[in-house]
């Protein structure tokens, strides 16, 4: 694995966004920056062939372009254009196979609504082998509040954890770890938010959460962790908690290639309702 951030440039003003989000997470890393732009290639220009006769020109302008923006942004960046002549399936799974993480621009509907999820982010967010973050081009502006993570406590979950306390350490911002557990049939009969077996079963979630947290606090103690569990949908727990983030950061279980890419429904939600950029981490 290559010490760089991979960003996915398709010349739309949201990959861009996207290109300027990962500059400032490898900055921050101390990583360098990798820019992929993937096409069929086209039949090469003859040696005395104008540049406007070049039928791969507009490809190769993509990623100059955003070069020179983001070495002028960022004088101490290492940048490396990466021109791949393949599908940007293909080629951005294995560009992330290569990189600490991939982030690639996603489309918003309207300034409120979700992600549109093309067939090229859709698949690399299901089957990359490291974080894949999603960027709409009206989230790039860091707001430096808080970060945050879903977590689900069922099997482990080190993968993201790491991710995520590497996030806020780097930022300098604290942790929010949201825990959501939905009451079953029992608990919805029982009227309020106060009644003892709500309390019940939120107690018995912190503690599960302070189980899980307690190593990675141990590890990463100049960073701020606070603890959120709300009874409501695992789902719309994460999206809620990230309103005002930086951030939100959410696991996707590995699976193997036969069965295809599978996104449960917290991936789904974040990916789609989240008002911040989604970072998607695989685990076991």
């Amino acid at each position: 694995m290559e010490q760089v951030v991979t960003v996915g440039l398709d010349g739309s003003a949201e990959s861009l966004a996207a290109a300027r989000w990962a500059a400032d997470e490898a900055e921050r890393r101390e990583l360098g920056l990798r820019l992929t732009h993937a096409w069929i290639l086209l039949s090469p220009p003859t040696p005395d062939s104008p540049a406007a006769d070049d039928q791969n020109y507009w490809a190769k302008r993509i990623v100059h372009d955003a070069h020179s923006e983001l070495s002028r942004l960022h004088p101490g960046l290492t940048i490396v254009e990466d021109l791949v002549g393949a599908e940007p399936e293909a080629a951005l799974l294995d560009a992330a196979a290569r990189s600490r993480m991939l982030v690639l621009g996603s489309r918003g509907l309207d300034r409120v609504a979700s992600f549109f999820l093309g067939d090229v982010a859709l698949h690399a967010v299901g089957r990359a082998e490291r974080p894949v973050v999603l960027v709409r081009a009206d989230e790039a502006r860091e707001r430096r509040r808080h970060v945050v993570v879903g977590l689900s406590l069922h099997g482990p979950q080190d993968n993201l954890l790491e991710f995520a306390y590497v996030t806020a350490f780097t930022r300098g911002v604290p942790l929010h770890a949201v825990h959501g557990r939905k009451p079953d049939r029992a608990y919805a009969a029982a009227t309020g938010a106060e009644t003892d077996a709500a309390r019940d079963l939120a107690e018995r979630a912190r503690r599960e959460l302070d189980e899980v947290l307690r190593p990675w606090r141990e590890r990463f103690p100049r960073v701020r962790v606070v603890d959120d569990v709300r009874l409501e949908s695992p789902a719309r727990a994460v999206v809620r908690a990230a309103t005002d983030g930086d951030l939100l950061m959410v696991g996707r279980r590995k699976h193997p290639p036969a069965l295809g890419p599978r996104l449960g429904p917290v991936v789904q939600a974040a990916v789609h309702h989240a008002a911040c950029p989604v970072a998607v981490v695989p685990h076991e």
